[in-house]
């Protein structure tokens, strides 16, 4: 959604825009082994490719597929960072560093990707082990919709923990 804006923006509409699933953040050893093969799968169709993650956890890995391709990613170390721009992000952090983040999409899929894929139903002991150390969800509202809000609610309801609202913005990822 966010790369389209900015496309749009700057009437950038010769592009092809492909997804990976969501949940390899649950799982971000996999990310650059995901990545790697939709560029080696993508080879020689474009002239340009952007990898539409920031590091997410990677621990690095996914800026060695990245020069091994000679192909550039978003800057900083997850999209948290980008919707809030790199120094208010390290702000909000050094404010309250046990934050839970959530974006509209980890807002709208909290259930399936954090509650049912790290089998918290099934193992519920493994909330407090896993949560303990957080002290509030930090909702990066990327749009107004009231269900994504709710949705949003719920995640920290389920965290049992206080919820801040932040609008969203494109950080440090200007326009050019």
């Amino acid at each position: 959604m966010e790369l389209k804006a900015v496309f749009h923006a700057n009437q950038i509409q010769e592009i092809d825009i492909e997804h990976l699933p969501a949940s390899l953040h649950n799982s971000p050893d996999q990310i650059p082994i995901a990545v790697e093969a939709r560029l080696v799968a993508s080879r020689n169709h474009y002239d340009r490719v952007l990898v539409g993650y920031a590091d997410c956890g990677t621990g690095g890995r996914l800026d060695e597929v990245c020069r091994k391709f000679g192909v550039e990613r978003l800057p900083g170390a997850h999209c948290y960072e980008l919707y809030a721009g790199k120094g208010v992000f390290a702000a909000l952090a050094e404010e309250e560093p046990g934050t839970f983040y959530l974006t509209d999409y980890l807002a709208k899929h909290f259930h399936r990707l954090v509650v049912e894929g790290l089998k918290l139903r099934k193992h519920p002991m493994l909330a407090p082990l896993i949560f303990n150390n957080y002290s509030r969800v930090l909702y990066f509202a990327q749009t107004s919709n009231e269900l994504i809000h709710k949705k949003a609610v719920e995640a920290a309801e389920f965290l049992q923990l206080p919820l801040t609202v932040r609008p969203a913005s494109y950080g440090d990822f200007s326009y050019k």
